[in-house]
């Protein structure tokens, strides 16, 4: 069968691709095209855009690279319409994929099913009516998901969280600190890691000010894990000539061994807590005050961290909008690097959302239920 998918981030593309490798696994004749990344290319068919040219967040940013933003919608579009596909997968990234969405279901009539639900729970609740009126199938990876669709009248199939199965396959567990240290050129002290996002947009807005906390920590060295696609000399102009090492492709490793980290809100707060460090989660909104006042009309939840939403309550300390300042984030760095009890408490909490989430598998399950779906119809 022939599969087109639509990832549009680093997360997407690492979920994708791992979908990919075990549609491929049950279906020998599987063809693939996709906007991905380079994970889904090394699973072989064809990329017909990379993510990199498509990850613009914030309405700014949209509304600033329109033109970028129609033609890949438009480029996306006639790809699928030249490759004919017996199904489309949609990865999360809704703003594009919901229209990608309408356009398929009203023009090739082809099943569309969505891997990895947006976040609509948390804002924008409103998709839900695309979501039912365009999406064949929801496979979701949280498990409070299924109770809010279920308000919506709509099923979905909870598959587990892929994220889970990433982390306890993730290469060199047995690395010793010592070892990363001397393979990265770094000294031996303790170390504070800072993961500020994939995109430039999210990176500029708050890595200084995640850097400024950490470096008040003498005794501790600190370190930025590196995005993929994004050029290490953007991070180096924002560090300004601090000796702050850049360390890419190796995330992972890299929170393993860190007393502590740094997180921008989003996938990587739930990767760090099923690795096992303790972290604050932070994250800027512009207009910080003004969007605090109007947040209870525009999220849905109670928190924004992928780790408080699955453990339902606050585990890690979120410090969001006008909360995201050095001193704020410093005085919560102080508890977790130096209050042992504080530590333990939080630990004791990332092996609770662990169990929450269930077995690994989400890829193969995923794969199953749309080789089945797909074979029945046929």
């Amino acid at each position: 069968m022939k599969y087109f998918l639509i990832a549009g981030e680093a997360s997407g593309d690492l979920h994708a691709s791992n979908l990919m490798y075990e549609l491929g696994k049950l279906d020998s004749e599987a063809e693939f095209c996709y906007l991905g990344g380079d994970l889904m290319q090394a699973q072989g068919g064809k990329l017909v855009k990379h993510y990199h040219d498509m990850a613009f967040m914030g309405f700014w940013a949209v509304i600033k690279n329109a033109p970028i933003v129609l033609r890949n919608i438009n480029d996306c579009k006639k790809a699928i319409v030249n490759f004919q596909p017996d199904v489309v997968i949609l990865i999360d990234y809704p703003g594009f994929n919901l229209r990608i969405a309408e356009f398929v279901k009203e023009n090739l009539k082809t099943p569309v099913y969505y891997y990895i639900s947006p976040k609509i729970w948390a804002w924008k609740e409103y998709r839900i009516k695309d979501i039912k009126r365009y999406v064949d199938k929801m496979f979701t990876i949280f498990p409070f998901e299924t109770a809010f669709y279920a308000k919506h009248n709509y099923s979905v199939e909870y598959v587990g969280n892929p994220t889970l199965e990433t982390i306890l396959a993730r290469p060199n567990q047995k690395q010793s600190f010592e070892e990363f240290c001397e393979q990265n050129n770094l000294n031996k002290k303790p170390i504070i890691a800072i993961l500020a996002g994939s995109r430039k947009q999210e990176i500029s807005a708050c890595l200084q000010r995640m850097i400024d906390s950490a470096t008040l920590f003498k005794d501790y060295q600190v370190i930025i894990a590196g995005a993929p696609g994004i050029d290490p000399l953007f991070y180096y102009n924002i560090v300004s000539g601090k000796n702050i090492p850049v360390i890419f492709g190796k995330t992972y490793e890299l929170v393993q061994h860190s007393s502590a980290a740094i997180v921008n809100s989003g996938t990587a707060t739930l990767e760090t807590a099923l690795i096992g460090t303790p972290q604050v989660v932070v994250y800027h909104v512009i207009f910080g005050k003004l969007a605090s006042a109007l947040r209870r009309f525009v999220i849905k939840v109670p928190f924004i961290s992928l780790v408080n939403l699955v453990a339902e309550k606050e585990v890690v300390k979120e410090l969001v909008a006008q909360h995201f300042t050095v001193e704020n984030v410093t005085n919560e760095l102080e508890k977790l690097l130096h209050h042992q009890t504080y530590r333990n408490t939080i630990l004791n909490d990332y092996n609770l959302i662990m169990r929450e989430l269930g077995e690994v598998g989400a890829a193969k399950r995923t794969a199953t239920s749309i080789i089945k779906e797909l074979s029945a119809n046929l």
